[in-house]
């Protein structure tokens, strides 16, 4: 993971972060969450994804390391039985306290706690482009391949397995529902040609799996 921190120090020394300000020991903690056992798609591997697309496309952002610290952040706390938008609003809050014991000047972290509830429902406000830029790598898997969206949702199903069948598919088709109401998925103009189709066309393939009976059902 040393590339990881080296990530990580990179993005906090351009927000501002003091030298020797702990940021390899505040890395790593934020590591560590990512490495719950109860996680299953929102692991290290998904915080890799984010942060490559938005190194991709940093030439697209106003403060990309702002970006990037908010992706390090952005699921940093992740409880699938919470409700509504607390996981956010804690990770909004986490990313608050780490920024601040680094010294990150006052307006970076209030932007990076932005960032961070940004991703509770993915709505960006027209010019925003850094929370353009954070949504659109976060959502980048809706993009995917259909077997890589396969992956994904069954990786999903995983976190939510204390959640029985019918209320899960509920839940999950309220939010694949959601999410194909939005004006669009991703913002960015080289992102939405290439995602913004293939994803609308997995959400509906999914939705359509969930709003079928069960096998075995009737």
């Amino acid at each position: 993971m040393a590339d990881l921190l080296d990530r990580w120090r990179a993005a906090a020394r351009g927000a501002g972060a003091k030298p020797g300000a702990g940021s390899t020991r505040a890395g790593e903690q934020l590591l560590a969450r990512w490495r719950e056992p109860h996680r299953h798609y929102h692991t290290v591997a998904h915080l890799t994804a984010v942060l490559d697309v938005v190194d991709r496309h940093a030439a697209l952002a106003d403060r990309a390391d702002l970006v990037r610290l908010a992706a390090w952040c952005h699921d940093a706390v992740y409880d699938p039985r919470a409700a509504g938008d607390a996981n956010e609003r804690d990770s909004a809050t986490l990313a608050a306290s780490v920024l601040a014991g680094l010294g990150v000047p006052a307006p970076a972290l209030a932007e990076v706690r932005r960032l961070v509830l940004l991703t509770a429902g993915h709505a960006v406000a027209p010019g925003d482009q850094d929370g353009a830029l954070l949504c659109d790598a976060d959502l980048a898997v809706l993009g995917a391949a259909p077997a890589a969206y396969d992956r994904y949702a069954a990786a999903v199903r995983q976190e939510y397995a204390h959640v029985p069948e019918p209320a899960f598919r509920a839940g999950r088709a309220a939010v694949l529902t959601g999410l194909l109401a939005l004006p669009a998925l991703f913002r960015l103009p080289p992102l939405a040609s290439r995602w913004e189709q293939p994803a609308r066309a997995n959400l509906r393939r999914e939705l359509a799996t969930l709003t079928e009976p069960p096998v075995g059902a009737g």
